[in-house]
């Protein structure tokens, strides 16, 4: 493989779809950066993009993540230096390369404290827990909140946040492991039972009353125990489809369950502009700077090998966040 290579998806599906090619280093337009990656995150937005279940044009870059540093800086561009260190979150879609350009308005400067691999393994992550729980949830001190696959990539950072907060955590993982992870990350109860079972277990915890919100990461597996777990006029915040996406439902089921709110947030339109993206950025790197919450890294995988660390997420084989090295 050339130096400088990159990851065009030509057609979606599985992983054998991820092929890398080699690329000429693009010099930066007008309002653009040139980053050389040195960590590229891997997140469950990128299964959806290749599968096809998040439907986009093709041919197409793939990932939306990365930290590394300024090459290269275009007309017009001011807040950059050479040799910068920076970090980006929220696209678009072209991470997994060696090189890129990039608008600067999509960039941030990654403080002394966070080393360009955490960047990378948090960024996404991180300002999605931002999001969930500070603007869409807007967890108040003392709330209980359900969290399912707590020892993830997001809800690793959910926990401890949630926690910083002032709220009752009830964490739910996928194996008794992870659920010791959970604990170790500072929930007050940490669940690995069954989905069918769950429901009851936090029906249970919280005397029959349910929880004022759910976190819910996981999609199709959850949708009912987190039906089954939220209170009267609670939130359920459904934000991933890792075992694929919630089955069609009418809003009764809603209004059955207690007069329930529902969203169904990307983080994307809560980063839009500047300000928004600069506000979540600043508010992840102060957590991380007060020890709240620390970055994760459960594995890494040279870029090359991103189709076996596509496997390793879908497969729910992973444990924090996974990075991808050029």
């Amino acid at each position: 493989m050339a130096e400088a290579y990159r990851f065009c998806l030509r057609a979606t599906g599985g992983t054998e779809v991820l092929e890398a090619e080699p690329m000429d280093v693009p010099p930066p337009g007008d309002g653009e950066v040139l980053v050389r990656h040195e960590a590229i995150g891997l997140n469950f937005i990128d299964t959806y993009h290749r599968s096809g279940l998040y439907p986009v044009p093709l041919p197409s870059g793939l990932g939306v993540e990365a930290a590394g540093l300024v090459e290269g800086l275009g007309a017009g561009v001011t807040g950059f230096l050479e040799g910068n260190r920076v970090g980006y979150f929220s696209g678009p879609l072209g991470a997994y390369a060696t090189h890129r350009t990039i608008q600067a308005s999509r960039l941030v400067k990654l403080p002394d404290s966070v080393k360009g691999e955490e960047a990378a393994a948090i960024m996404l992550k991180g300002c999605t827990a931002e999001m969930l729980i500070e603007r869409c949830a807007k967890v108040q001190d003392g709330d209980t909140v359900l969290v399912h696959a707590a020892a993830g990539g997001v809800g690793s950072i959910l926990v401890p946040w949630l926690k910083a907060l002032g709220a009752v955590v009830i964490a739910h993982a996928g194996s008794a492991e992870k659920a010791t992870k959970a604990t170790a990350l500072g929930a007050d109860q940490a669940l690995s039972c069954a989905m069918e079972e769950l429901a009851g277990e936090v029906r249970r915890l919280t005397g029959g009353r349910g929880v004022q919100v759910v976190l819910d990461g996981v999609g199709a597996a959850s949708w009912a125990a987190s039906l089954g777990s939220v209170a009267k006029r609670g939130m359920i915040v459904s934000y991933g489809n890792a075992s694929g996406p919630v089955p069609p439902f009418s809003p009764l089921e809603l209004g059955r369950a207690g007069s329930v709110f529902l969203t169904r947030p990307s983080l994307f339109d809560y980063v839009a502009d500047r300000k928004e993206l600069e506000h979540s950025a600043a508010r992840l790197f102060e957590m991380v700077a007060g020890g709240v919450v620390k970055p994760q890294i459960g594995a890494r995988y040279p870029l090359l090998e991103a189709a076996a660390a596509h496997s390793a997420l879908e497969g729910r084989r992973t444990a924090g966040s996974t990075i991808l090295l050029p």
